[in-house]
């Protein structure tokens, strides 16, 4: 047999070209997906670090609102606190646009004597601070219509103080 023959296609043999366009097709659709799940496990880390943040941020917020709320309650404009309420925009200087709504209420208790036959009155003060990341200004936290959105945050702090 020469060696013309041997190099022929035959019958019983099948030619051996286009395998390697195969198999880089093959490659290229597999480092295609690789690079997209690669991008979209970058961009979810990139949004979940996106709510730690903002949710660190809420929660100083409503510690913010707390000292707020306690300083009118013991010695500001809030006396009475008798349902006081107020929301305080904390967004503008930093653009996060947080807001506080601070609410303040009072009970007042007959609680031992100071003298004989006169009742020692003790002053329960609640401070609820919430804290939201509201889409309008003028809504007050919390917000019904923003928590559906998956970047709205809420954190929420209360206190009790005697007085």
């Amino acid at each position: 047999m020469t060696r013309s023959a041997m190099r022929r296609p035959g019958p019983d043999r099948a030619p051996c070209h286009g395998l390697g366009a195969v198999t880089v097709i093959v490659v290229l659709v597999a480092l295609a997906a690789l690079a997209a799940a690669v991008l979209r496990l970058g961009h979810q880390g990139q949004t979940v670090s996106h709510q730690d943040l903002m949710s660190t941020r809420a929660s100083a917020a409503a510690r913010s609102g707390i000292e707020w709320g306690l300083y009118e309650a013991l010695k500001g404009g809030w006396t009475s606190c008798s349902s006081a309420s107020q929301t305080l925009d904390l967004g503008a200087a930093d653009g996060s646009g947080l807001r506080v709504t601070v609410s303040c209420d009072s009970r007042s208790y007959n609680e031992g004597e100071t003298s004989p036959g006169v009742p020692r009155v003790v002053r329960l003060i609640t401070i609820d601070a919430i804290a939201c990341n509201s889409s309008t200004a003028a809504t007050a936290c919390p917000d019904a219509g923003a928590a559906t959105s998956a970047a709205y945050v809420e954190r929420r702090r209360q206190v009790h103080v005697s007085n």
